[in-house]
């Protein structure tokens, strides 16, 4: 079972591949096949993350768990849905600001 945190930071993510898709490969209701799979990989990294419902903003995370594609796709896609989230997502934007200011918890050890 996922954690509230988790379960919230896969919708702000989701919304924001959502407005970024909508806007720049105009799209209505569903994503272009690129931005379901950048959406899908984004799924897969947060199933697997060490941190589990302790995660960080990926801003504040030790572990850099994207490979160098999809790292850099889901930062174009931040940069530009980022702005417009208060707007359009008042809610997730500013949870996701109040975990931003959360201290990143030190790795599990093995």
């Amino acid at each position: 079972m996922l954690s509230r945190r988790l379960t919230r930071e896969r919708r702000t993510v989701l919304a924001m591949i959502r407005l970024y898709c909508r806007d720049h490969h105009k799209t209505q209701g569903s994503l272009c096949p690129q931005c379901d799979g950048l959406r899908d990989y984004v799924q897969r990294r947060l199933d697997r993350c060490v941190f589990g419902g302790k995660k960080p903003t990926c801003a504040k995370c030790p572990v850099h768990c994207y490979a160098p594609d999809p790292r850099k796709q889901i930062k174009v896609v931040m940069r530009y849905a980022g702005p417009r989230m208060p707007l359009r997502h008042p809610f997730l934007a500013l949870a996701h600001v109040i975990d931003g200011r959360r201290k990143a918890p030190s790795l599990p050890q093995c």
